[in-house]
């Protein structure tokens, strides 16, 4: 359809006569665009904290509902972004740090023990001491059985090789030094690697 000066004269007054109808019945829209939206962090509580993600350590804003409790349950994330007075990321974020809420609020992350038993075809719910016992129970009997006091020469090399340690490149730097210190120095575990190399 071709518009015409005479067809588009029409339909503004068209237009016009159904707004003015529309107002006339007590349909007044005015009210409503005049109505401001607020913004999804206007209620929230700013807590300052560090990306995980790598050794930067890039400062984030991380938005949050609840009771102004931290590590509470009930309390809901709302927005991460990057710290504008942070001198390391100036309000930056990279892509895995922009996706930080993610880590909270995924229904798939894991919030209890796992075990599958050699041969299972399941898993089983077990708790946190549980867990913790007998991966220090593991480790020791490996190393009771593994450990190399001395090399071929008799010089005193302390060194374990049939346990591996993998870190990750979402560790800070103090992080992995404690890591090196604990399990090189500590326990004398020769492989000590970290994703980036794998």
């Amino acid at each position: 359809m071709e518009l015409t000066r005479r067809s588009f004269l029409k339909l503004g007054l068209q237009l016009g006569a159904g707004g003015a109808l529309v107002k006339a019945f007590g349909f007044d829209v005015r009210p409503a665009l005049a109505q401001t939206r607020t913004l999804k962090i206007d209620r929230t509580t700013e807590t300052r904290s560090i990306c995980p993600y790598c050794s930067v350590s890039c400062s984030v804003i991380i938005h949050t509902l609840g009771d102004k409790a931290h590590n509470v349950t009930g309390t809901t994330v709302v927005h991460v972004e990057g710290d504008p007075d942070s001198p390391i990321n100036r309000g930056t974020l990279c892509p895995k740090g922009i996706t930080l809420k993610q880590n909270i609020v995924n229904d798939l992350r894991l919030t209890k023990v796992l075990y599958r038993a050699p041969g299972s075809d399941r898993w089983e719910e077990k708790s946190w001491d549980w867990a913790i016992e007998q991966i220090a129970r593991r480790i020791k009997d490996t190393r009771d059985r593994h450990l190399i006091e001395q090399d071929h020469k008799g010089r005193i090399v302390h060194a374990l090789t049939a346990i591996g340690v993998i870190g990750g490149c979402t560790d800070t730097n103090e992080n992995n030094y404690l890591i090196t210190k604990a399990f090189r120095a500590g326990l004398g575990i020769i492989p000590l690697e970290q994703q980036s190399r794998i």
